[in-house]
């Protein structure tokens, strides 16, 4: 079994693929499966013999039969393969629909196998051929090895593809000359819709020489360097490097810290990593629960969640919640960035996250004075020791708002064992407690509904209350913390809000608590009355109707759907493990917030500390262990594989000025193209000269002020601020008047500098500089 994949079957071990352009099945003029087979999904035309191979003219040498027949007799074998188990699938797909509706687990069931077959369709729907990765012949058996997206097995169970994940594949990645892992050649695909465009062969012994036509100085990995970007993040699953695969597949116990400069590919590791754990981690398999994800990828705005949208769900990971800090909080959508950066200090802080506990707590101290409560059958003294019982009896854990119902629910037991020797029904006492005004008026305000929001701004509101709740606060400290309007939140405030959001619970989930009790009493009461009618009628011999008293059959008959539960904060976790990107940017508040929500503090942190616009003094294990993360472990990657020399020769000099110890990566690669640099007036000029010379590819302008007028095509051409562009790519980057970046509100230190390194480095073929100055930007 590979893995601990519980869904292996005959034909797929589980679905994946890599963020690319969809292979789409129904594109008939270009899918070679759906050319050569027909399928009871495909249109009735007759099979069209198409070799799996599309080589251009000037790679004829490698299309010589005798280096790719036996790949062709492979994808022969993985497209019947592919036909048979899509429409395997589909016929279960079909005949799970077809199910009658149920109540309850059946029904939880018959969705969840409707939502997994459909998972598998999509992932082998996505892709054809192209699922095949490349192949790899090992010391101990001649014949190849194939990786794929997916594992797959024909149906005499005979191994077609090996899932990439899986332990045997990890050679075809981590093999290198200095240890081949037992590799005596690999080779690797390059697909260009749907078709094998050009392949790379790699030898680790003389035995590999024999029947490899591809042993040039380009490898299949600088090669896919330089092809154009697009809007999404480009397919990379086939050429990641040795140094990436050695941190995907390092195991998920504690902190991975994955540490690199621009262009090393954090990224592509840390959304690789995500799906191989889902993978082989059975402590992070949601498979038998798909309403909920176990892992949580965190990333720094919205663009780049965007950009990098398709990876996991082409790598088969469609459940997997994806984030950036603003989506934890409901105010986070509308939040300012915090303009004064003392208040941002103060604010970032963990003690100020934990003044959140002792302003709950501030309304969780029982009443010091007794009170008499007075019934129709006696008067019961209430005394500050039974408040003080009461207050104990949830567990702990339980948020403020609901174990307001357990404190009640203690409260009215104490009460009613008072009256205990009056003879009086438990049901009659515990209803005269519950509708008892002046008991109810104390009870709401000993322990009170409390709402998170109004609880944080009280802080800023009200002086002494933030003294209170956070004492170690300077006189002069809680002036500037001052606020009176409660809803000009700032991303400062972001991980108080979550904190008290948290301990505070859902205000609303008493009452829908007790609707629910309502609803299932109601209709238990009106099963009660159906069961005593079928008794009554009952002449069986048997009398089978008495069955129906147990109390398990009336739970049975009784449904728990009654009134619909809320919708759960799918953000809200706990997760088994939370991958985080761009991590030098966190403050210790905000690393709270991820915590709160990890208990198992399991996490994959990627980070550039020389991308840390406001700075990162100390290391990463000292900066982790400061937050609450131990057994921290860092993994260095130092090989720019994206940015050519000739940008890193001008950006180096610019981050290094600022930070001398920064860790600048070596680029791998040059374009021969010298940066540029002029005046801003150049830029429609320089805009419009790349797009007619670049039919593909992406551009960015980035520091463009408000209101400049550009024609651009929207599409290819985006307009960003330094901050919006951290962790994307572009063909082209276009940087207007980068000295400026970082002035203003908040100063011109590290930031700049950091703002002008990240936004240079963006840049995989071009980069142009453009000054306002009236002069050409030096």
């Amino acid at each position: 079994m590979e893995g601990n994949n519980p869904f292996h079957t005959q034909f797929i071990t589980h679905p994946g693929a890599c963020g690319k352009a969809p292979y789409v099945p129904n594109n008939w003029s270009t899918n070679p499966i759906a050319q050569r087979k027909g399928s009871r999904a495909m249109p009735e035309t007759s099979p069209v013999e198409t070799s799996a191979f599309a080589l251009p003219a000037h790679l004829s040498r490698k299309a010589d039969p005798k280096l790719i027949s036996t790949d062709e007799q492979q994808f022969e074998a993985i497209e019947a393969s592919l036909s048979e188990s899509m429409e395997e699938l589909s016929a279960r797909l079909d005949a799970a629909r077809k199910q009658p509706g149920r109540r309850g687990q059946a029904t939880l069931d018959r969705d969840q196998e409707i939502h997994r077959i459909t998972a598998r369709l999509r992932a082998l729907r996505r892709f054809g051929l192209d699922l095949c990765l490349g192949r790899m012949v090992t010391a101990d058996s001649p014949e190849p090895i194939y990786v794929g997206r997916l594992g797959l097995n024909d149906t005499e169970g005979r191994r077609l593809l090996i899932d990439w994940r899986s332990p045997a594949a990890e050679p075809f990645f981590g093999a290198t000359h200095a240890n081949p892992m037992g590799l005596v050649s690999r080779r690797r695909y390059r697909w260009t819709r749907g078709r094998i465009s050009d392949y790379w062969d790699e030898v680790f012994t003389a035995d590999g020489l024999e029947g490899n036509a591809a042993l040039d100085d380009q490898s299949a990995f600088i090669a896919s360097l330089g092809s154009s970007r697009t809007a999404r993040m480009r397919d990379v699953l086939g050429t990641i490097q040795a140094d990436q695969d050695q941190i995907i597949r390092a195991g998920s116990r504690g902190a991975l810290v994955v540490d690199g400069g621009p262009g090393t590919g954090k990224t592509v590791v840390a959304l690789h990593r995500a799906a191989y754990l889902l993978y082989s981690d059975p402590r992070l398999s949601h498979r038998g629960n798909h309403r909920r994800s176990e892992v949580l990828f965190v990333g720094p705005h919205q663009p780049y969640l965007a950009y990098v949208a398709d990876v996991l769900p082409s790598l088969g990971e469609e459940g997997v919640q994806t984030c950036t800090l603003r989506d934890l909080v409901p105010e986070g959508a509308t939040a300012a960035v915090e303009s004064n950066p003392d208040v941002a200090r103060l604010k970032s802080s963990v003690e100020m996250v934990k003044a959140i506990e002792a302003a709950v707590r501030f309304y969780e101290e029982p009443p010091s004075a007794g009170m008499e409560v007075e019934t129709p059958y006696a008067d019961v003294w209430l005394s500050s020791e039974d408040w003080a019982e009461a207050f104990d009896a949830p567990e702990p854990g339980t948020p403020h708002n609901e174990a307001r119902d357990d404190v009640w629910d203690a409260l009215l037991e104490i009460l009613m064992d008072k009256l205990a020797g009056h003879d009086v029904p438990a049901s009659l006492v515990r209803r005269v407690f519950a509708h008892h005004e002046e008991l109810r008026a104390a009870f709401a305000k000993a322990w009170p509904l409390l709402d998170y929001g109004a609880l944080v701004a009280d802080l800023w509101r009200v002086p002494a209350y933030l003294q209170l709740c956070a004492p170690w606060l300077q006189s002069d400290e809680r002036a500037i913390l001052r606020r009176q309007d409660r809803e000009e939140w700032t991303t400062a405030d972001l991980p108080l809000l979550d904190a008290a959001r948290q301990r505070l619970g859902d205000p609303e989930a008493s009452q829908r608590r007790r609707k629910q009790e309502a609803a299932l009493a109601d209709e238990r009461e009106l099963m009660d009355r159906v069961v005593d009618d079928l008794i009554a009628a009952d002449d069986s011999e048997n009398l089978e109707m008495y069955m129906l008293r147990g109390d398990d059959m009336r739970d049975k008959l009784v449904g728990g759907d009654a009134v619909p539960a809320a919708d759960p904060d799918v953000l809200a976790g706990p997760f088994v493990h939370i991958v985080v990107d761009e991590a030098q940017e966190l403050t210790d508040a905000e690393w709270r917030m991820l915590l709160l929500r990890c208990p198992s503090r399991s996490f994959t942190v990627v980070g550039d500390r020389a991308q840390a616009r406001y700075g990162f003094t100390g290391t990463w294990e000292e900066r982790l262990e400061r937050v609450g993360l131990g057994a921290v472990t860092v993994a260095s990657l130092s090989i720019n594989y994206r940015t050519p020399e000739e940008v890193m020769a001008e950006a180096a000099p610019v981050i290094r000025a600022a930070l001398p110890d920064a860790n600048v990566p070596v680029s791998v690669r040059s374009t021969g193209i010298p940066v540029r640099h002029g005046n801003v007036r150049e830029l429609q000029s320089v805009l419009d000269a790349w797009l007619a010379e670049n039919p593909e590819g992406t551009a960015a302008v980035i520091g463009l002020p408000d209101g400049t007028a550009v024609n651009q095509a929207l599409d290819r051409v985006s307009r960003l601020t330094p901050g919006l562009s951290k962790g994307l790519e572009f063909d082209l980057v276009v940087l207007i008047d980068p000295e400026d970046f970082g002035k203003g509100a908040e100063g011109e230190g590290i930031e700049g500098a950091v703002d002008r390194y990240v936004a240079m480095t963006r840049a995989t073929r071009q980069l142009v500089i453009l000054g306002s100055d009236g002069q050409p930007s030096e």
